[in-house]
C-alpha cells in the first residue's frame, strides 16, 4: 500500500463518523475536524507531523479556501458593502484589537505574542456566520446584510496580514525595509490581478464556459500558476489562491467554478484542521485555563459589546445591533490560518497556537447556540440593550408612524410582490425586512414598515389590532408561531383573518393548530385555483386571459426590479 494512503483513510474515517455526529447535534463540521486530529494524536494511531504529505494538503486547503474568498471580493460587493459596514467592521477591527492586547498584555504575554492574540480574536467566522444565517434565511435582512459587510471587511484586513506575513516567511525577523518592500509587491499583484479580471478574463472564461469541464480545468490550471508565480515572489501558495480568485470575480462564471472547486476545499480544509487539533492534543494546557476562559469571554460578550456600542452611535435600533453583534461571536477559521503562518515564521510559540485554537473550539461551539437562539435571548435581554438605542433611529422607514390599515402584508419578495399588486395601496402596509426591497417600495409609494416581525417595535409600529386581514408570506415556521401568537392576544382577534405560508404540510397542520386561518401551501393553492379555472371555462379561453395577467405582472417586476 503506498505510503501515506492507510493514515489518510483512518482521518477521512474518523471525520466522517465525527462530522455525521456534529451535524445530527447541529454543531459546526469544522468541530469535528479538529477532534479527529486530537482523537488521533491523544490515542497515537500515528505522528501527523511525520507526515510531510498531510502538511501538503493542508497548505491546499487554505490555498482553496482564500481562492474561494477572492472570488467572493469583486467590485459589486465591495460597493453593496456600504459606508456603515465600512465603519462598523473597521471599528470592530480597531476595537477588539486593542481590548485583545490589553488584555494579552496583562496577562505577561509580550508584544508581538499579544498582537498575534489579539489579531486572532478580530476576525469572524465567515464560512460558518453566513451558514447559519442562511439557513435562519436572514441573509437578506438588514442584520444580515451588514454582518455580511462586516465579514468582508475583516477578509480584506486578514488577507492584507497575511500578504504581509508572506513576505517574512524566509527570515522570520520584522524589518521595516522588508515591510515596504512586501507591500508594494502585494499591492502591484493586487493591481495586477485587478486588471486581469475586468479586461481579459471575463470574456476568455466566457468563451470556454459551454464545456463545464474544460471551465473547471482552466480555472484549476490558473490556480496552481498563480500560486506557483506569487511563491517564486517570496509569498505563499496560500496568497497565490486569493491572487487568483480575485482575478476571477467579476467572472460570471465565477458561480460555477466556486461550486465546483468547493468540495476541493472541504477536503483539504480538513487536513488543516486535523493537523490543528492533534497539535492542541499534545499541547500542555494545564497552565493557560484561565487566559482561554478569559479570551473567550472577551470573543463571546465583548466582541458583540463593541458592536451594539458601534451600531448604537450610528443610529441603529438595539435589535439589529444586537443581532450584528451576535453573528462575530467567535473568531475565524482564518485566525488559526495565521496563528499556524505566525508559528512557521517563528514569530508565536506553538502554546499561543494552542490558545489561539482553544478559543476557537470553545467560541465556535457556544457562539453557534447564539446565533440559533439570538431572537430569544434578544428579547429576555431587550430592556438592557436600550442602553445602546438613540432615541431616533437611523433605520429607513416611517418606523413611529401611525398605521390604520386593513391589511397587512408580510413578506413581499415573489409571492409577495404578486399580492402587493393586487391589492389598491391605500389599503395596504407591507412589513419588510430587505433593505433592497424597502428602497422600491418607497419609490413606489407604498405603506411600510422596515423591520423583522418577530421585532416587538416592528410588530407595535404595524399596529396589527386595525387590521382585518394579515397575510405572511414568510415560510419561516417560527415567525409564523410567533406573529400566531402575538395576535392570539389581542382583544379583537376574532374580527382579523390571518393567512401564513408553509413549506411542507406537517408545518400547515401546526400553524392550522395555532389559529391560521388558512395556510399558503403553494403547491396546494396553485393546483386548486388551475382545476377550479378548468371547471369554470372547459373551453381554456380563460388560458389567455390569465397568460396576459401574468405577462403583465412579470413586466411590472422586471420593470421595478423588486
Amino acid at each position: 500500500m503506498p505510503t501515506g494512503i492507510f493514515e489518510l483513510a483512518i482521518v477521512v474515517l474518523i471525520a466522517a463518523v465525527l462530522g455525521i455526529a456534529a451535524k445530527l447535534t447541529k454543531q459546526p463540521v469544522v468541530l469535528a475536524y479538529l477532534a479527529t486530529g486530537a482523537i488521533i494524536a491523544y490515542f497515537g494511531f500515528f505522528n501527523i507531523a511525520d507526515k510531510e504529505a498531510f502538511y501538503l494538503f493542508s497548505d491546499l486547503g487554505i490555498m482553496f479556501l482564500l481562492f474561494l474568498v477572492g472570488m467572493e471580493i469583486n467590485y459589486t460587493s465591495l460597493r453593496l458593502v456600504g459606508r456603515a459596514s465600512f465603519i462598523i467592521g473597521l471599528g470592530q477591527v480597531i476595537f477588539t484589537f486593542i481590548g485583545g492586547f490589553l488584555i494579552a498584555f496583562l496577562l505577561n504575554y509580550d508584544y508581538l505574542t499579544s498582537a498575534y492574540i489579539s489579531i486572532a480574536l478580530t476576525f469572524s467566522s465567515t464560512i460558518i456566520v453566513i451558514k447559519l444565517l442562511s439557513e435562519k434565511k436572514d441573509l437578506n435582512s438588514l442584520y444580515g446584510k451588514i454582518s455580511v459587510g462586516i465579514l468582508l471587511i475583516q477578509d480584506i484586513v486578514v488577507i492584507l496580514l497575511l500578504i504581509i506575513l508572506a513576505g517574512f516567511e524566509a527570515q522570520g525577523n520584522f524589518v521595516i525595509k522588508d515591510i515596504i518592500f512586501t507591500i508594494i509587491k502585494g499591492l502591484a499583484l493586487f493591481g495586477a490581478m485587478a486588471y486581469l479580471g475586468r479586461k481579459i478574463f471575463p470574456p476568455v472564461f466566457k468563451k470556454i464556459a459551454h464545456s463545464q469541464e474544460l471551465l473547471f480545468l482552466t480555472s484549476i490550471a490558473w490556480l496552481f500558476v498563480t500560486a506557483a508565480g506569487v511563491s517564486k515572489l517570496g509569498f505563499s501558495i496560500e496568497i497565490g489562491g486569493f491572487l487568483a480568485g480575485l482575478a476571477l470575480a467579476n467572472s460570471s462564471e465565477h458561480f460555477q467554478i466556486a461550486s465546483r472547486v468547493r468540495s476541493l476545499r472541504d477536503f483539504f480544509i480538513l487536513i488543516f484542521f486535523v493537523i490543528l487539533g492533534a497539535t492542541i492534543a499534545i499541547s500542555d494546557l494545564s497552565n493557560l485555563t484561565w487566559p482561554i476562559i478569559i479570551f473567550s469571554l472577551f470573543v463571546l460578550i465583548g466582541n458583540p459589546l463593541i458592536v451594539l456600542a458601534i451600531m448604537g452611535l450610528i443610529g441603529y435600533r438595539r435589535r439589529t445591533s444586537f443581532m450584528c453583534g451576535v453573528t462575530v461571536a467567535q473568531i475565524s477559521e482564518f485566525s488559526l490560518v495565521l496563528a499556524a503562518m505566525g508559528a512557521k515564521v517563528g514569530h508565536i510559540t506553538n502554546g499561543a497556537v494552542s490558545l489561539i485554537t482553544a478559543v476557537g473550539i470553545i467560541t465556535i461551539t457556544l457562539s453557534t447556540y447564539m446565533i440559533i437562539y439570538a431572537e430569544n435571548i434578544f428579547r429576555r435581554f431587550s430592556p438592557v440593550l436600550r442602553f445602546f438605542e438613540k432615541q431616533k433611529s437611523k433605520e429607513d422607514g416611517p418606523l413611529f408612524k401611525e398605521f390604520h390599515k386593513p391589511i397587512i402584508l408580510i413578506g413581499c419578495h415573489r409571492t409577495g410582490q404578486n399580492i402587493a399588486f393586487s391589492i389598491p395601496k391605500e389599503d395596504l402596509l407591507i412589513v419588510e425586512f430587505d433593505p433592497d426591497v424597502i428602497s422600491q417600495l418607497r419609490k413606489m409609494g407604498y405603506d411600510y414598515v422596515f423591520g423583522d416581525i418577530t421585532d416587538p417595535d416592528i410588530f407595535e409600529a404595524a399596529n396589527f389590532n386595525t387590521a382585518r386581514l394579515i397575510i405572511s408570506t414568510s415560510p419561516d415556521l417560527e415567525d409564523n408561531l410567533f406573529l400566531l401568537s402575538q395576535l392570539n392576544l389581542l382583544e379583537n382577534r376574532n374580527q382579523i383573518k390571518v393567512i401564513t405560508r408553509a413549506r411542507m404540510e406537517r408545518d400547515a397542520e401546526i400553524l392550522y393548530a395555532n389559529g391560521a386561518d388558512y395556510v399558503l401551501l403553494p403547491h396546494f393553492t396553485a393546483g386548486q385555483y388551475l382545476s377550479k379555472t378548468i371547471a369554470l371555462d372547459p373551453e381554456m379561453k380563460i388560458l389567455t386571459q390569465l397568460k396576459d395577467q401574468d405577462m403583465e405582472i412579470m413586466k411590472r417586476k422586471n420593470h421595478i426590479k423588486l
